[in-house]
């Protein structure tokens, strides 16, 4: 008997893998139970749709973040903070103050975890960091840092 699995099944599959079972073990344990159901030629075919979507789905993702990429490269991300004398910061540039920046100066949101710095920032100059924007698509960016004294 061929079933649809609709969640993880120790032993048997993933979720929505088609899977051929005994009988007894389809009608008996895993139909009851919701883990899976027959696989009908109209179940067959939700599943290709859902399927298909999901590629289009990841595929506009991929795009998208290609063209932010290619937007960001090159650019550079101006900050000004708090410090004293010599160029040294009160505290440091965090991921967020980078990301407030990115979105005030480039008109592009990025996520703050998806920002990488190669050593924190804690003086005034020049930095460099890495923003992830999709699984293989990372842009390094320079971030100039301005010291500020009040």
């Amino acid at each position: 008997m061929k079933v649809l699995l609709l969640q993880d099944v120790r032993g048997t599959g993933k979720k929505d893998d088609i899977v051929e079972v005994s009988e007894g073990y389809g009608r008996n344990y895993l139909i009851p139970r919701k883990l899976a159901k027959e696989a009908t030629a109209e179940t067959l075919n939700s599943v290709s749709r859902a399927k298909a979507a999901e590629a289009h789905r990841e595929e506009v993702k991929r795009q998208d973040a290609d063209v932010k990429s290619r937007e960001l490269k090159g650019k550079v991300i101006q900050i000004t903070a708090r410090g004293g004398e010599n160029g040294k910061l009160y505290g440091a540039v965090t991921n967020d103050m980078i990301a407030e920046a990115l979105k005030a100066q480039h008109g592009i949101e990025v996520d703050k975890r998806k920002i990488e710095q190669e050593e924190p920032i804690k003086s005034a100059g020049q930095s460099f960091v890495t923003v992830k924007l999709y699984s293989g698509i990372n842009v390094r960016m320079i971030v100039h840092t301005t010291v500020v004294s009040k």
